[in-house]
């Protein structure tokens, strides 16, 4: 038996080999949306996976405007933000954020799954999100991704 056939093989920047896909938001709910997005920037579909390396892919989410949230959360979930001020403290709610950005409501919940560290930083720069059907990397010929089955 020979030991070098059983070592393990680790990914780094040379031997990545990124792809991209486009999620239609408005076919899942949000939760279910963004937790396949933080898996697919990541890198976890990838037999390849390295935890300390950006192995995963880059993502597209369009339809950001037709956001599905279920139950009443879009007007009882609450986003709190600390303004630095005594007395600071910002509540809003998804349907508050939407109607500044409807980008805004899915890059939080993705950028909650990622890592809290430089690395999740990096892989947050491979997200893509737009509020309409279209999107301007048409040249990257990106894979679709349904949620559908």
């Amino acid at each position: 038996m020979d030991i070098l056939s059983y070592k393990t093989q680790s990914a780094n920047k040379s031997t990545i080999e990124k792809q991209w896909y486009v999620v239609d938001a408005g076919e899942a709910p949000l939760g279910r949306v963004c937790s396949e997005v933080a898996r697919i920037l990541r890198g976890k579909h990838k037999t390849s996976f390295t935890p300390h390396v950006d192995c995963g892919d880059n993502v597209i989410v369009i339809n950001a405007d037709n956001l599905i949230l279920t139950g009443k959360k879009m007007d009882q979930k609450e986003y709190i933000r600390h303004t630095g001020y005594p007395g600071g403290q910002r509540v809003t709610t998804p349907r508050q954020q939407m109607q500044k950005s409807s980008t805004r409501v899915i890059e939080s919940a993705v950028r909650g799954m990622l890592p809290k560290n430089r690395l999740g930083r990096k892989i947050f720069k491979n997200l893509f999100v737009y509020e309409g059907s279209e999107h301007p990397h048409e040249a990257q010929q990106p894979q679709k991704i349904s949620f559908t089955k």
